[in-house]
């Protein structure tokens, strides 16, 4: 659906740059940095939005463009930045993502990196991948995706076939990714899970400084990937667009399986189905007894939550997966916002959810916060579900606002976000049920104090 009349200015977009993904994508390599090709603001830029919402320290190296560069073309700069990073942290990978900048002047970063290899020597070099981000064009959501792809067709290499499991995820948490390590370890899968910045982006205390953050897919088990039996790709995005997943399936023919995020009881079951079929393995009861736990929850919470409007909005993997979970259990997804390109979502959300159109569901995509403000005000959700972007409209509006999606600026624990699985549900879940008690109870003329 149309989202927009043009012409009309973005405002607050839905979304942020592409090599902002693209750089979170190289933070799950191990020994990987990461250089931006463009102007020094674009690294500030993004260091300083992933710090905010990660707590953890975050170095992005910049090709860092003069003048003469924004001319005459970035290729010089582009050398020497790789040359002071290779010499000040002496990588094992190096990911080269552009910005607006040197994608409108049109540097063929491909062939500078070709000159470079050539005249640096291959043999003393670090494994160097080239992605394309100009942020005018996708999402961080999309620069993540091509980055991941970008990563995997540098380093994929066909050997002997192998009986393991790639896992993409997309563009979760590292709460989200350390649980879904835990689910593939406990079925007792050999896997790649790829990109792993469960430690890069939330590590433990360290007693100085790390130039690079243990932690992230070793390169070994990447170029394994083209020898998997399997591979498991995470959302929505994934599914029409490009993709490791997609290019190791036509390379190396790797079958490749693309599911929406395990956000609730069904999702999560058809990713566990598939986990016992990899293994053949039975359910651990753990997981059981999550699930037990989990339904047993929606049926003493039902009465608070059925029929009850909720706005989402953020990544379309994110809306996607929560407003089919929120059908699930009786609430109404009435507003489901993506600054991601038009088509995608509402062609999912219509084919997820039945009596789509009878349930008032609304679909706005390239949308901006100006326009996902609008809606709200007109339908009147009782929570929102999102980014601290949504704070301002949840504040003048006064409705409730759950964040559990990127960025989190306003609050701790971005980084420990759960979503995936019984237990990420179930917290997802209580959060929401609370949410809406706590503002029935702010509103009640007596202040009542038990359920």
């Amino acid at each position: 659906m149309k989202t927009r009349e043009a012409p009309v200015s973005v405002t607050n977009a839905c979304k942020l740059c592409s090599p902002l993904g693209a750089v979170l994508a190289f933070k799950g390599i191990e020994g990987a940095v990461c250089i931006l090709h463009g102007s020094q603001g674009c690294a500030t830029y993004i260091r300083r939005y992933m710090i905010s919402h990660y707590k953890e320290p975050l170095d992005v190296a910049s090709s860092s463009f003069s003048e003469d560069a924004a001319v005459f073309g970035g290729a010089a700069s582009l050398m020497q930045g790789l040359d002071n990073l290779i010499k000040q942290y002496r990588p094992a990978v190096i990911g080269i993502a552009t910005t607006c900048l040197s994608e409108t002047i049109g540097d063929d970063v491909g062939r500078i990196l070709q000159d470079y290899v050539k005249n640096r020597g291959a043999a003393k070099l670090p494994a160097l991948i080239n992605v394309s981000t100009p942020a005018y064009k996708g999402t961080h959501a999309d620069g993540f995706l091509a980055a991941a792809k970008s990563a995997v067709e540098a380093l994929a290499e066909k050997s002997e076939k192998e009986n393991t499991l790639n896992l993409f995820p997309g563009m979760v948490s590292p709460e989200d990714i350390r649980h879904l390590k835990e689910l593939l370890a406990d079925f007792g899968i050999e896997y790649t899970l790829f990109p792993d910045y469960s430690e890069t982006m939330d590590a433990g205390q360290w007693g100085g400084y790390k130039l690079i953050p243990p932690g992230g897919t070793p390169v070994k088990s990447l170029k394994n990937t083209a020898n998997a039996a399997l591979t498991i790709e995470f959302g929505i995005s994934a599914q029409n667009g490009d993709s490791p997943g997609k290019f190791l399936e036509e390379k190396f023919g790797v079958k490749n399986v693309n599911m929406p995020l395990p956000i609730g009881v069904k999702a999560t079951d058809n990713f566990i189905e598939k986990l016992e079929e990899i293994s053949g393995a039975t359910v651990p009861d753990k997981y059981l007894f999550e699930r037990g736990r989990l339904i047993d929850s929606y049926v003493d919470a039902h009465k608070y939550v059925f029929g009850v409007k909720a706005a989402v909005f953020g990544d379309e993997d994110m809306v996607a997966a929560m407003a089919v979970f929120l059908d699930e259990i009786g609430m109404v997804p009435s507003i489901c916002a993506s600054g991601a390109p038009a088509g995608k979502l509402e062609k999912y959300l219509r084919s997820a959810i039945t009596d789509f159109d009878g349930k008032g569901i609304t679909v706005l995509e390239d949308a901006d916060f100006e326009i996902i403000e609008g809606a709200v005000e007109k339908t009147s959700p009782a929570v929102m579900i999102g980014s601290s972007k949504g704070y301002k409209i949840s504040r003048k509006l006064d409705i409730p606002l759950i964040r559990c999606a990127f960025p989190v600026h306003d609050r701790i624990g971005g980084a420990r976000i759960a979503l995936a699985g019984y237990t990420g549900t179930q917290k997802i879940f209580d959060s929401i049920v609370n949410s809406l008690l706590e503002a029935r109870q702010d509103a009640s003329p007596v202040g009542f104090s038990y359920m």
